[in-house]
């Protein structure tokens, strides 16, 4: 070696090599998540075409109601009249979910065979989970494990959300350690699928990752979904960054970005269901979702409500539908 020489050996990056995206799961939260924050009540009648046009434009999984109280969450009162209003799945691979908090709710969705997934959820921020539901994240846990258990016995599959991932109204940032942690505690109940929730839309790709790479570490990848909201504009890059650098293959969405979060003071709507869609048609993903009859089915709702999309793929077809 030459003395007073400095020999450099550049650094070699390991490259991951993903396969490519083929098909994407669409988890429509519309009728459910989309419209329980609308203060506008939305009939039975109303709320059931909505279903219908969904199923008709090739959504498969449906939040269709919510067996909680409905002094705390009044959109939700006639989620049973509902489900009696809609038929059994019968095309293949459709599933009506709905959101159960306790074993009383639970007793009340296995009324109805047609309710053929259940939701339970829990935040990864304490003052959240006190404030949303007047309990610790632990204390909320236990009493999803009844609800878990008759839903083992009836081989009734149960999906598992998480709030606050990213940050808390209340708390600011949230660790990624306490999503890992609440991830691990749903699935050992025995949710098929952990759901991912930026409640309140802070979220940014750069975050996206630090979340998901942590969360694999004990939850492997074909186990979750991510579920955005748009207050910062960030959600069509958020899901991107998962579905294209970390394997996620499943997204929550609501058609025509209805949604927001009651106890989330100034979240906006849930990322559009049509802007997810456009997206994936363009990256030549398969959702199963016809864009067209979608346009159409978040175009009902909105007249119904009075308010115009949050879709900005809605906005632009249904503008050059003008134009014809």
């Amino acid at each position: 070696m030459i003395r007073g020489a400095f020999f450099f050996i550049p650094t070699i990056r390991r490259k991951i090599f993903l396969q490519p995206l083929s098909t994407c799961k669409i988890v429509e939260v519309g009728p459910r998540d989309g419209l329980q924050n609308e203060s506008k009540f939305v009939s039975t009648k109303d709320k059931v075409t909505l279903i219908k046009k969904l199923i008709d434009s090739g959504c498969r999984t449906i939040e269709v109601g919510a067996f909680v109280s409905p002094k705390w969450v009044p959109q939700m009162a006639d989620s049973t009249e509902v489900l009696s209003c809609l038929s059994t799945p019968s095309k293949q691979g459709l599933k009506y979910s709905c959101l159960v908090p306790n074993t009383e709710g639970m007793i009340k969705a296995l009324k109805y065979p047609n309710c053929n997934e259940v939701a339970i959820f829990a935040s990864a921020s304490e003052t959240f989970s006190r404030k949303n539901i007047n309990c610790s994240i632990e204390e909320s846990i236990k009493r999803f494990i009844p609800v878990t258990d008759l839903c083992k016995e009836r081989d009734i599959p149960v999906r598992g959300y998480i709030s606050c991932v990213m940050s808390c109204p209340y708390e600011g940032e949230v660790g990624v350690g306490s999503v890992s942690k609440v991830s691990e505690r749903l699935a050992d109940m025995g949710c098929y699928e952990i759901s991912l929730g930026d409640t309140i839309g802070v979220g940014t790709p750069n975050k996206v990752r630090d979340l998901i790479t942590a969360v694999k570490l004990s939850i492997p990848a074909k186990m979750l979904a991510v579920h955005f909201h748009d207050t910062y504009g960030q959600a069509m890059a958020n899901i991107s960054e998962a579905l294209q650098h970390h394997d996620i293959e499943v997204v929550d969405s609501s058609v025509a970005g209805l949604g927001g979060c009651p106890y989330a003071k100034g979240a906006s709507g849930n990322v559009a269901t049509e802007d997810v869609v456009y997206m994936l048609d363009q990256m030549g993903v398969d959702s199963g979702i016809e864009l067209e009859k979608l346009v159409d089915a978040g175009n009902f709702i909105c007249r119904v409500l009075n308010k115009h999309t949050g879709s900005k793929v809605a906005n632009a077809i249904l503008s050059k539908r003008n134009e014809n």
